[in-house]
């Protein structure tokens, strides 16, 4: 097998699976031909789909598991179940088999099952939950997105240190730049352990991101940072809040442009434009978060997406690993 990147696909997990899954691979698949998959499901239903989009036979393997995780599972009761898609594609990175594992299943069994399977990373104490989030010139990393409702100062430099390896693999051309997300820009503001956090990284140098201080949350568009880092609660209700306001905008925008005439022939002479907006505002082109701190990088799919997002989360997976995420974390974290 020669393939540079082999993914373990849970392609049980997420609504409309393995449809969309196998979708999702046959539509990564035109413009990337480097990977082999590694497929945990059930064959029967796999087979089908893959004979659907004629997928080559010699790019993949299915792995037949009995048992799948379900979407209201708790993360304790998916544990303890060994012979899921889930488990066993999680197994498979810890045995080395494969170097990534995907999964559009259940985000809080996947991280459990995940940090149950694999070691964390040296002098990391905490994993983090990445994403994507676009700004005005290019794309930004935020994390944590709500793998931790806690944390300390080191904490918040680890995550900036996570979340700058990430965006060197992802975007090896430009620099990164990291900010703390606060309620104000002045040292003085926020709670004492964002301060403490504040002060350590302005008094420490770091070869892999120049810190950039506090930024507050109607800035994180702007492009002037790119990896931004707070706590999982803050930052989950950051994104949530953000994906409101876009399909908030998307929804009002659509209802104006289609109520009357003028409207209407507005809509069509401006047609380039509003696509190019559209295009800007589809979460599927952000999909593939990715737990960070363990040994190997877990991407979660969105469990609603269809296939177009599963195939972008796909190139995140490849992006991780030849980026060699991992090293740079290793590489860069300190005491």
């Amino acid at each position: 097998m020669s393939k540079s990147v082999i993914i373990a696909v849970d392609a049980m997990g997420g609504d409309n699976s393995p449809k969309k899954i196998i979708a999702g691979m046959s539509h990564f698949l035109k413009k990337n031909k480097n990977v082999f998959f590694r497929i945990f499901g059930k064959k029967l239903n796999l087979d089908n789909e893959i004979s659907r989009c004629s997928i080559d036979k010699t790019i993949f393997e299915i792995i037949e598991c009995d048992d799948v995780v379900h979407n209201n599972d708790t993360p304790l009761a998916a544990a303890k179940k060994k012979n899921t898609s889930m488990w066993q594609a999680i197994n498979d990175v810890k045995e080395r088999k494969s170097d990534v594992i995907i999964s559009a299943g259940n985000t809080g069994a996947l991280f459990v099952i995940s940090k149950l399977n694999m070691k964390m990373i040296e002098k990391i104490n905490k994993p983090a939950l990445a994403a994507l989030w676009p700004n005005k010139i290019g794309m930004n990393i935020v994390l944590d997105l709500g793998a931790n409702v806690e944390c300390d100062e080191k904490n918040f430099e680890d995550f900036a240190l996570m979340g700058s390896a990430l965006h060197k693999a992802l975007f090896p051309a430009e620099e990164s730049k990291v900010a703390l997300l606060n309620i104000g820009s002045e040292e003085i503001k926020g709670h004492e352990i964002i301060k403490k956090a504040y002060q350590s990284m302005e008094d420490k140098k770091n070869d892999l991101y120049e810190f950039c201080g506090y930024i507050e949350g109607n800035q994180i568009m702007n492009g002037d940072v790119n990896v931004i880092v707070t706590d999982g609660f803050t930052g989950n209700v950051a994104l949530k809040t953000a994906e409101g306001t876009a399909n908030f905008i998307s929804t009002e925008l659509k209802k104006a442009l289609s109520e009357g005439i003028i409207a209407k022939l507005s809509t069509l002479a401006n047609i380039s434009n509003l696509k190019k907006f559209k295009n800007r505002l589809d979460p599927r082109l952000y999909n593939g978060a990715i737990l960070l701190g363990l040994e190997t990088p877990v991407i979660k799919s969105h469990g609603s997406t269809d296939y177009i997002g599963f195939a972008n989360s796909l190139d995140v997976c490849v992006k991780t690993v030849e980026g060699k995420l991992i090293d740079k974390i290793k590489k860069n974290i300190s005491v």
